[in-house]
């Protein structure tokens, strides 16, 4: 006789002599944990959905809002270091005029294949005046915490007048800066972003916004 591991299926005999199959597991249980289960499974569903759409809109607003650049050199010490990585925002002045104090990024006016990052210091019609070092927009000194004293350059400089439609930019660490007491001031057209993030190295983390009202 062989023998068998299989369990007996249990019966039971009616009045009319008919025998009735019963399951030895009762499918009650599973039936009650389905709906707990289905509801756990879709709410995992909408989160890794919602989790994905956020990091697709993260992705576009970077990609198409935001650009990520490397600094080269340190003429805009200490705010940014050489080999610092930043985003620019490269629509900000689509819908906002350019600031006092703006930190931009424009292709250089005597060779359009290289990029620069300097500050903005006068708008288009202002006359720039440096006397030993001290910056004055029409006359009047322009407030710059941003330059360490070790920076300063006490060379004189101007007056210049600014052309319509252009911005006179220097860098803040002023005694190794190439901007526009050599090349001149810069046309809006050729400036294509404002710094806005610095996200490496991580102790420079931060926002780089500063416009005319902030630097008082």
């Amino acid at each position: 006789m062989e023998h068998s591991d299989e369990k007996p299926i249990a019966t039971s005999v009616n009045s009319n002599g008919s025998a009735d199959i019963s399951p030895s597991t009762s499918p009650n249980t599973s039936a009650e944990q389905s709906p707990s289960l289905l509801s756990l499974r879709h709410e995992i569903r909408v989160w890794t959905r919602d989790l994905l759409i956020a990091i697709g809109l993260a992705l576009i607003i970077i990609v198409f809002l935001y650009q990520p650049v490397k600094v080269e050199g340190t003429s805009m010490a200490p705010l940014l270091s050489d080999q610092e990585r930043i985003f620019i925002n490269k629509f900000v002045y689509r819908f906002e005029a350019i600031h006092r104090g703006d930190v931009v990024v424009f292709w250089y006016p005597l060779d359009r294949s290289k990029s620069f990052i300097k500050r903005v210091i006068a708008l288009p019609g202002e006359t720039v005046t440096i006397r030993q070092g001290v910056v004055m927009v029409n006359g009047v000194v322009v407030p710059e915490p941003y330059v360490p004293p070790q920076y300063e350059d006490v060379s004189d400089y101007g007056p210049q007048r600014v052309p319509a439609d252009s911005y006179f930019v220097m860098g803040d660490h002023r005694i190794s800066s190439n901007d526009s007491r050599v090349f001149g001031a810069v046309p809006s057209q050729f400036i294509y972003g404002r710094a806005v993030f610095a996200y490496w190295p991580v102790d420079h983390f931060g926002s780089l916004a500063m416009t005319e009202a902030e630097s008082k």
